[in-house]
């Protein structure tokens, strides 16, 4: 038996991202306006925040344009604080791409209209909020992964964090240290798109009962340096069409970030049918084309990553608390697919949840008959507005682009409505198909595209961009159970769908190795130190046989430009 020790903590958040740390900021910021008015009758709460990545933002990875509604509220001073606004938005265009040339759309589609908000870096910008909590006495833990949820009688009392020094077998090494028990009152999970607590406890206290699945997307995304003199700083792109077939739902972003620097990225769903489905690929076909490539060429990429996003919208959220728990940010579905925003809405979810924990602190009540107040406050604010207007706009596209647009504008008509007041949506895993021809043919495809080392890369090479990291002898965090590699994995998933896994990973984690010459008989191997921590195949593989769990924390990516 492992002796861990406990630590005792008020507030708990899991997940150092736009909407824990708003929600840090928003509770310091109420208690110390408490204390000035109540000096007699002070609150000193003990709030931490636990983050697995080796420092606030090295996880943190957007396109990413901000609407700054929520930025203003909780601080209206910030361009005086430095913010790190990389730009201001000046100009938007929205393009319909074929194979060779750019279809102009006449008019910016509303909800694409970025004028007023601002190119940041995500992971920039979750510092600098990371910088003002700690200022405010939050403690923030960082390199230290929540691994499991610690309840009692039903309730969430707290998270163990992750055991260090453990190798590949699961045994202890010398430098082993277990991962303690961090009490709390209230614990709140912000781990972004399916989040491995959040996944656990949604499943276990069934919080997603009687509402759609959650729907997601992956988007991959490179950083480039380019001559200058192409594009105008605060210039914003988003396209569709190529290199995307009609019935898979995606698209294209290029934001300036300054006249020389680009973020350049694209989006694929997880429902599209083809197995062979290659979000990675995608990317790297796209900036073939004509338009992308005259941005690019000559430019260098200077930085790499790739993450899901939880597009199911308002009726794929999941109930946003229990007893001792809420969910915020796109732990609890706070995203905007139709605006291909999120950030506003996770601070705004942090805020709200500020307000319920200090409730809870003032009744020192923390059960779900005070943190129900969560659910309320969203549901009178600006946040739930601006999602329930969008309801239906993920599902409308599960008939294809074209027939999508219409079913959208329809929606944008009648205020969210579309015959049904609400669409339903399936799991994405249970889109995809067997293998075909056009499978196949798709497969062939890829096998004989070029990676030119200048303006297309390869996995691996893209991957080095990222900075990601992993201790090499630890216990694989992306579980399969080892009877299901041999009954599933080598064997039927080879027939059936061609072992998607290795298409539709965006680090090239998951490889098919040949173990026979003569027979061609292959295995799978798992390239874990590769994982970027995307969660994309823990949502994509047909027989959800692959868990993610939480590496050693400190491990994956290190973006700085993200």
């Amino acid at each position: 038996m492992i002796q861990r020790e406990t630590m005792e903590m008020d507030v708990l958040f899991v997940g150092a991202g736009a909407a824990n740390l708003s929600a840090a900021i928003h509770l310091s910021n109420l208690i110390a306006e408490h204390n000035a008015k109540h000096p007699d009758n002070p609150l000193s709460p003990q709030i931490a925040i636990l983050e697995k990545g080796q420092s606030v933002g090295a996880h943190l990875l957007s396109g990413a344009v901000l609407d700054p509604i929520a930025l203003k509220e909780l601080i209206p001073d910030f361009k005086e604080k430095d913010c790190p606004l990389e730009s201001e938005v000046t100009a938007e265009k929205v393009v319909f791409l074929t194979e060779k040339s750019k279809i102009p759309f006449p008019i910016t589609p509303p909800p694409l209209n970025n004028h007023g908000n601002y190119i940041i870096s995500l992971n920039k910008f979750g510092a600098w909020l990371g910088k003002i909590a700690e200022e405010k006495g939050v403690n923030i833990f960082t390199g230290f992964a929540g691994a499991q949820m610690l309840m009692e009688g039903g309730k969430v009392v707290g998270v163990q964090t992750d055991d260090k020094g453990v190798d590949k077998n699961g045994n202890p090494k010398p430098n082993f240290e277990p991962g303690m028990n961090i009490r709390a009152k209230v614990t709140v999970l912000g781990e972004g798109p399916r989040g491995s607590l959040t996944k656990q406890i949604v499943s276990k206290l069934n919080l997603d009962k009687e509402k759609n699945p959650q729907s997601y997307e992956t988007g991959v995304k490179e950083i480039w340096e380019i001559p200058a003199g192409r594009i105008k700083k605060g210039t914003v792109y988003h396209t569709m069409g190529y290199p995307l077939p009609p019935e898979v739902y995606g698209g294209s972003w290029i934001y300036a970030i300054s006249e020389t620097t680009l973020s350049v990225g694209f989006v694929t769903a997880l429902d599209a049918s083809s197995p062979a489905n290659d979000p990675h690929y995608n990317l790297q076909k796209f900036k073939t084309h004509p338009f992308v490539r005259a941005l690019l060429e000559g430019g260098k990429v200077v930085g790499y990553g790739a993450k899901t996003i939880s597009g199911g919208g308002y009726f794929s959220m999941p109930k946003l608390y229990h007893d001792g728990l809420l969910l915020t940010g796109e732990s609890g579905g706070f995203m905007n697919m139709m605006r291909l925003k999120g950030i506003h809405l996770a601070m705004k979810s942090g805020m709200l949840a500020a307000e319920t924990i200090f409730e809870a602190l003032l009744k020192d009540d923390f059960s779900q008959a005070t943190l129900k107040g969560y659910e309320t406050r969203f549901e009178n604010s600006w946040a739930k507005k601006e999602m329930y207007k969008v309801r239906n706009f993920r599902q409308a596209f599960n008939v294809g682009l074209y027939w999508g647009m219409v079913r959208v504008g329809l929606q944008m008509l009648l205020g969210g409505k579309i015959v049904k007041e609400r669409l339903p949506l399936d799991p994405d895993h249970t889109h995809m198909q067997r293998l075909s021809s056009i499978t196949r043919k798709y497969v062939l495809e890829k096998r004989q595209f070029k990676f030119d080392g200048k303006l297309t890369f390869d996995k691996l090479t893209d991957i080095y961009e990222s900075g990601t990291t992993h201790e090499e002898d630890q216990p694989c965090h992306l579980f399969i159970q080892p009877h299901l590699i041999t009954d599933i994995c080598n064997t039927k998933c080879t027939v059936e769908y061609g072992n998607p896994c290795q298409h539709f990973c965006p680090a090239n984690v998951y490889e098919m190795e040949v173990v026979n010459q003569l027979t061609g008989a292959k295995k799978l191997k798992i390239n874990a130190s590769n994982c970027v921590h995307c969660k994309t195949c823990d949502i994509a593989d047909p027989y959800q046989v692959i868990t993610w769990k939480v590496p050693e924390g400190g491990g994956g990516p290190v973006y700085t430009n993200g």
